[in-house]
């Protein structure tokens, strides 16, 4: 062997050593991208309101995406990459799942899932499953029964979020096949509902581009959804947005107006803004806002209650990084009033680097809140200890 090539791996074996570096084909999900630091350790990262502490709920859950409560305590889990549902199982309370099952694999990007009367559904991206009494066979996970397979096929703004409104339909919505476009098909850029059998599928409001999260406020019972905007425009526009729905049939502004007030300028000559509903909040622009909640639970102050906590995934159309972090929508009379930081440091924005992106949020019966992380792989828990 040529004597300066060896030298150089020798080299490299003791750079290695010194570094303890691992294989970049099979890594820990409990450990970060900044060398071999414990998730536990980047915890200290995350700034929260005073009062507030955040833990790890599971580690190991690749590609963590949306979350769905089961009636007995289970927190199932859908992926967009992993092609997996997970079931994560606390048997003896103490907030910590201590096992990781995975109930489903070799799925079509199987992000959405939601619980409804014993059963599970997942959404693959043309696709919703149903499995039946399934936290009695967590184990032993009975085949699915396909009750819908007539959605579109398309990976761009394929993945699905899925939810069960008050009125007992289930809701997912069809992201634009493009960043920004008209199509002839009138499914896309939707939210539609349907029964939870699978029959009876209707659009329930138009204009929408990518919304991969749905709530309804729990007092008024409206649909409140977040949309991603569109791209390449710029840093700064289009927002994002949250949005709300006051009947059935509205439609928000896709692909002619973004934001409520900034016209397209491919499209924006066909129709006034004024013709289209505007958000109910504007949101920074290229945050990717995703799994909304309110906040329903009895552990976190007053001043909590029945206000909006988004996800935001982080951007990727930006010069400077922006997101990566949970932002609080305050609610009054049916209105959002303002919009603020209430949990963040996921991202070094010195070093424009981040080491986890939050997805969806869980509101648990102890009152605390469940966060999913796709980067990471893992799910916190963020609970109020009091000031």
């Amino acid at each position: 062997m040529n004597f300066k090539l060896l030298q150089s791996l020798l080299l490299m074996m003791l750079f290695c050593v010194n570094i303890a570096c691992s294989s970049t084909t099979d890594s820990d999900d409990s450990f970060s991208d900044e060398g071999n630091v414990p998730i536990a350790d980047q915890l200290s990262k995350i700034k929260l309101p005073e009062g507030f502490k955040i833990s790890i709920y599971a580690e190991n859950v690749d590609n963590a995406r949306s979350m769905a409560l089961g009636a007995n305590g289970t927190v199932f889990v859908g992926t967009r990459n992993a092609k997996k549902v997970y079931a994560l199982v606390d048997a003896d309370g103490d907030n910590n799942a201590e096992e990781v099952l995975t109930i489903g694999s070799d799925l079509k990007t199987p992000n959405g899932v939601a619980f409804w009367n014993g059963s599970l559904y997942v959404a693959e991206i043309d696709k919703l499953w149903r499995y039946d009494n399934i936290e009695s066979n967590l184990k032993n996970v009975p085949k699915p029964k396909l009750i819908y397979d007539d959605y579109p096929s398309d990976n761009h703004h394929g993945w699905k979020y899925i939810a069960f409104g008050p009125d007992g339909k289930l809701y997912i919505p069809v992201g634009a096949p493009c960043n920004i476009c008209e199509s002839k098909n009138e499914i896309y850029a939707t939210i539609t509902r349907m029964n939870p059998d699978g029959t009876g599928r209707e659009i329930y409001a138009r204009g929408v581009r990518n919304s991969v999260g749905l709530a309804w406020h729990p007092t008024t019972k409206q649909l409140w959804f977040t949309d991603n905007g569109r791209d390449q425009l710029g840093d700064n526009v289009p927002p994002c947005e949250l949005n709300k729905v006051t009947k059935a049939g509205q439609h928000f502004g896709y692909p002619y107006c973004h934001g409520g007030d900034i016209g397209d300028p491919e499209f924006g000559h066909k129709f006034s803004c004024d013709e289209f509903e505007p958000p109910a909040r504007k949101l920074d622009a290229h945050v990717a806002p995703l799994g909304l909640k309110f906040y329903t639970g009895d552990m976190f102050p007053e001043k909590y209650k029945n206000q909006v906590f988004i996800p935001e995934h982080g951007s990727w159309n930006r010069s400077k990084k922006i997101g990566y972090r949970i932002s609080l929508v305050k609610v009054e009379n049916n209105r959002a009033v303002s919009y603020e930081t209430f949990a963040e440091g996921w991202l070094d924005e010195k070093e424009q680097e981040a080491w986890g992106r939050p997805v969806d949020l869980l509101v648990m019966p102890d009152g605390a809140m469940l966060v999913s992380d796709d980067k990471k792989g893992v799910i916190y828990r963020i609970a109020y200890v009091g000031e």
